[in-house]
């Protein structure tokens, strides 16, 4: 076994949805043999906890509150704590990583940014884009969309929209891009990832020194492997010719390509090859 990380977890200090406290999470993950874990909590257009109405500078600063909770418990018990967000856009979410609290204090605009504009500025300035849980069907999901060309990776299993052709669906997705496919749990609260029986994240033959280390995997387009509980997900159980419930639509640059109600992935694909 190498060394995991858990990439998706949100704390209740900037997460509305969160019940945790970032601190909350250390000796968990600890107990479990994670070498670290990425707080990724809900960004200002996404489920946040923070006013919007507060000045940027405060926002940030109490965005950053949850993370910062659980580096300090992490450095108190040997538990490495690294820093992310997650952004919406209506009903796709994108996990960012390798920028920091003081690189959100110089960007207010960010908040107003495509999904073009967020995937050339943070790759701009050294980071990177994962597309997460893409293919998840919920009642307050209207659409699925997929953006192949603003991101860097795909979240191909995640534990907390558990269903099998969800996960089966993004590996594909991720395969069809040639782009690294990663596991997280979409943590919310200590006691949901016990009744799931165990966080999901990913395994790597290197400690990460820093964010950028994961960063760069990514960038390079290097595969990890998926640290996901025995029996939890059945990545290889899945059919390309079963239909979506929801419609979905492809973006691209300046444009937007819209498929039919209830494709089938082998639609989902022949409408981003023909695009190319």
């Amino acid at each position: 076994m190498g060394f995991i990380y858990e990439t998706h977890l949100h704390t209740s200090q900037a997460s509305a949805c969160a019940v945790s406290r970032g601190a909350e999470y250390i000796k968990y993950y600890r107990d479990l043999g994670f070498t670290g874990i990425m707080v990724t909590d809900h960004f200002f257009n996404s489920n946040t906890a923070i006013d919007r109405r507060k000045h940027w500078p405060e926002w940030v600063k109490r965005f950053c509150s949850g993370y910062e909770d659980a580096r300090n418990e992490g450095e108190r018990r040997g538990v490495d704590v690294f820093f992310g967000w997650e952004e919406t856009y209506g009903s796709d979410d994108f996990l960012i990583y390798g920028l920091d609290k003081s690189w959100l204090l110089e960007h207010p605009e960010m908040v107003r940014w495509t999904r073009e504009e967020q995937f050339r500025e943070i790759r701009r300035n050294g980071g990177c884009v994962v597309h997460a849980h893409p293919f998840r069907q919920h009642s307050y999901v209207g659409t699925v969309r997929l953006s192949p060309h603003f991101i860097d990776a795909v979240e191909a299993a995640n534990a907390g929209n558990n269903e099998a052709a969800y996960d089966a669906q993004a590996l594909k997705y991720a395969g069809l891009l040639g782009l690294p496919a990663v596991a997280g749990s979409d943590a919310h609260s200590t006691r949901s990832l016990g009744r799931n029986q165990g966080p999901y994240g990913i395994e790597t033959a290197k400690k990460f020194s820093s964010i950028k280390d994961y960063v760069s995997l990514l960038l390079n387009k290097q595969q990890t492997v998926l640290h996901i509980p025995p029996g939890r997900c059945e990545l290889g159980n899945f059919d390309g010719d079963r239909p979506l419930s929801l419609k979905a639509e492809i973006l691209y640059h300046k444009n937007k390509s819209t498929g039919k109600s209830r494709m089938s992935f082998n639609d989902v694909a022949a409408y981003i090859k023909k695009a190319g």
